[in-house]
């Protein structure tokens, strides 16, 4: 195992780090979010993940930075995560993420991703010029820069533009749901997978074969599914309300799975949606 603990990193094509595992805060707003996430960083998580779309940008910011004043953490030791909600014209994403960078308050933002491919091949290919030119012209405010839930098709159109490509791409990945060409073009092309979903939302967790697992490893079906994908080469943002759950969840490195298993579990695969799945919308 390469991975040693939840501060460990992967280096992206851009030279910049990203940690192995992230808190997602889907789902969680207000208070719940600022608790989450100071959970997480207490249990040693150094990876957050947010978005416009969840609403909890200032809650995770804030969050994030008295942490960093509390522990004496430097701001840098956390690698935070937003996104882009809406495709709507060049001008309009520029303004977005200068939004996004003013709610969370943390001087820059680690990794900015457009959330998904809604709005067609123009609205998509704006989105992106405006994420580059943005990171470009702003002097470091814009760290890295990827993509969320894309489809072959649409990650096609940003290789065919002549744009930079993304160097993340954050997509639902877990046994139940391999996405085997979507990986294999995304890694083709330099990009880090992150795996939103990695515990496909609690629904499969008394499957049998996760049952055997956890009973081989002795460990819990959500520690199988979190390995599983860092085993895959994913980084997995696994998001939980309760501090026991963030803890546990975290707790994936001190075993590894075989090969067999790794296989076993990949053939798993029932191309299950738990949320939303735009990957082929026009």
């Amino acid at each position: 195992m390469t991975e040693t603990n939840l501060g460990s990193t992967i280096k992206m094509r851009d030279g910049h780090e990203i940690p192995v595992i992230g808190y997602g805060t889907y789902e969680l707003d207000g208070k719940a979010a600022y608790r989450g996430v100071t959970s997480a960083l207490e249990a040693g998580y150094r990876h957050i993940d947010s978005a416009a779309w969840y609403e909890n940008e200032r809650e995770v910011g804030k969050a994030i930075l008295d942490f960093c004043t509390a522990t004496g953490t430097a701001r840098s030791a956390i690698f935070y995560t937003t996104k882009l909600k809406q495709n709507n014209g060049y001008d309009n994403v520029k303004q977005a993420i200068q939004r996004s960078l003013d709610a969370c308050r943390l001087g820059y933002i680690d990794l900015y991703l457009i959330h998904g491919p809604l709005g067609g091949p123009k609205a998509r290919n704006e989105s992106w010029r405006a994420i580059c030119d943005f990171q470009k012209d702003s002097g470091g405010l814009l760290r890295s820069v990827g993509i969320s839930t894309f489809g072959i098709r649409h990650m096609k159109e940003i290789v065919e533009s002549g744009l930079p490509l993304p160097v993340v791409h954050q997509i639902d990945l877990h046994p139940f749901m391999t996405r085997s060409e979507i990986v294999a073009f995304s890694k083709q092309h330099g990009m880090v997978l992150e795996a939103w979903g990695p515990l496909v939302r609690g629904l499969r967790f008394k499957h049998p074969v996760l049952g055997d697992l956890a009973k081989k490893y002795d460990k819990e079906p959500a520690q199988i599914l979190i390995r599983f994908s860092m085993q895959k080469g994913y980084v997995p943002l696994p998001k939980s309300a309760s501090k026991e759950r963030i803890v546990k969840n975290g707790q994936v490195f001190d075993f590894q799975l075989s090969d067999e298993d790794i296989a076993g579990l990949d053939g798993l695969d029932e191309g299950l949606v738990t949320d939303w799945d735009p990957t082929d919308c026009a």
